[in-house]
């Protein structure tokens, strides 16, 4: 490899070589062009000069030409103390990293935290918060998180015979995980001594436990919980969280600690994807959450906690999709809620929850709020199944469909505010349990809302083979 290194000082010699010449030259041009000034601009006049004059032009130049090129040798010097001294804070915060004590990783995470303060040059900065980020990707379990073992012995049936295989544990692990998150978030918060909010977060497949980024900041280009395991015994804390970078996505990420909030998050990202994720917690909150931008994406999340609530969020995205998800356990509310993109889907979802509410909710928005309207609200082949409640909201837009949707429950549209321009309640798999203001006399349901005659005939069950 000595050729290697040889090639690299020679590399660095020509480049600085270019740039002294660069100087030079730059300095000889100035020149030129200030004597240019004078002579044109300011209509001096040539003399011939004595040799005196000429010596102090010859020397003005020359103390200009070599000032030039002291500052272009002070700077390269002063550039490459900054590298090495980055390469050598750097690699030292990264070994205690990786040390097998604890305590010497604890040191680490402060001591690349401080790396990433100093050094506040994007590039240097994104690289420690990379290996901040990398260390909690690393494989953790979180019932090993406390424990003091260095290595841990299983033993497996393998062809007939037993197979010890041993693993090895970072022991007390679950601290130094804690810490790179408190000190990960402590830099998103605005009152941090040096913010890292505008740089980028991958934590994809990472496992967090009672992760607190209340009140924090992510402004990168990209923000990555993708398959990331949220758990713990008290909670994930997002509460007024601000998400206004380019994409921020939690796609596939899984949450069952007792308690997920992301209450007054502020989703401000061209995209936000939540599409598969599973949310399993006793109580999940994304009250009075504010999603904005291009897309907003439920695409295939579970909901299966007792309780979640959406209670007042706003869906403001150009197109929310709730596409088959699954809402489900305990009374799922979107009570007050306000969906005004161009289109609002829930397309094939199953609202198998005790209790579904959109009571009060705006679903889709009227012309006189929004230069567009919305243009569609789309339930069709959802299954409402138990008590469903749109109670008192608004349905707007241009076309609100409900086709091929299966009630069966108790399913309730009294004081149901039907605007949308057309309405659409054709071939239900079951109607069951639907509540309407004209139930008693269908002369009363609303030109828009169809079928008609009314009420929905549910499609007729194939007949069975013979």
């Amino acid at each position: 490899m000595r050729w290697w290194g040889r090639l690299g000082r020679r590399m660095h010699r020509a480049a600085l070589l270019l740039a002294v010449f660069g100087a030079v030259i730059g300095g000889l041009a100035v020149a030129g062009l200030a004597w240019w000034l004078l002579w044109w601009g300011l209509g001096a006049k040539a003399e011939t000069p004595n040799q005196v004059e000429l010596t102090k032009i010859a020397l003005s130049v020359s103390a200009g030409v070599g000032g030039a090129v002291a500052l272009v040798v002070a700077y390269r010097r002063q550039r490459d103390l900054e590298r090495g001294r980055f390469a050598e804070l750097f690699g030292a915060a990264a070994r205690q990293l990786g040390d097998e004590d604890p305590a010497v990783r604890l040191a680490g995470v402060y001591a690349m935290a401080g790396v990433a303060d100093e050094f506040s040059a994007p590039v240097r900065r994104q690289q420690c918060i990379d290996v901040l980020c990398g260390y909690l990707r690393l494989p953790y379990e979180p019932d090993d998180g406390g424990n003091h073992l260095i290595s841990r012995a299983e033993t497996a049936q393998e062809s007939g015979r037993e197979v010890e295989r041993v693993y090895r544990i970072r022991h007390n692990d679950r601290e130094v995980r804690a810490t790179i998150v408190r000190v990960i978030a402590e830099h998103l918060r605005p009152y941090g001594e040096a913010s890292w909010s505008r740089c980028d977060f991958d934590f994809t497949g990472a496992v967090l436990e009672n992760a607190d980024f209340e009140a924090t900041e992510f402004r990168g280009r990209w923000t990555t919980f993708a398959r990331a395991r949220f758990v713990g015994d008290r909670s994930i804390d997002f509460n007024r969280a601000r998400f206004t970078g380019s994409h921020v996505t939690f796609r596939d990420a899984t949450f069952a600690a007792p308690i997920v909030t992301f209450a007054n998050a502020e989703f401000r990202t061209a995209r936000t994807t939540f599409d598969g994720t599973t949310f399993d917690s006793p109580w999940t909150s994304f009250e009075r959450a504010t999603f904005t931008g291009a897309n907003t994406g439920f695409i295939g999340a579970r909901f299966l906690g007792a309780r979640t609530t959406w209670r007042a969020a706003e869906f403001q995205a150009e197109r929310t999709s709730f596409e088959r998800a699954t809402l489900g356990g305990e009374p799922v509310s979107f009570e007050r809620a306000v969906f005004s993109g161009h289109r609002v889907a829930f397309t094939a979802a199953q609202l198998y929850a005790t209790a579904v509410t959109f009571e009060e909710a705006e679903l889709g928005a009227a012309q006189r709020l929004r230069r567009r309207l919305t243009r569609e609200i789309d339930f069709s082949g959802a299954e409402f199944h138990g008590a469903v409640s749109f109670a008192r909201s608004t349905i707007a837009g241009r076309t609100a469909d409900f086709r091929e949707g299966d009630f069966f429950g108790e399913i309730s549209f009294v004081a149901t505010r039907f605007t949308a321009a057309e309405t659409y309640f054709d071939r239900p798999k079951a109607w069951v349990g639907v509540c309407f203001d004209w139930d008693d006399d269908p002369t009363r349901k609303p030109a828009s809302v169809q079928p008609s005659p009314w009420p929905p005939v549910p499609e007729a069950a194939p007949a069975p083979s013979t």
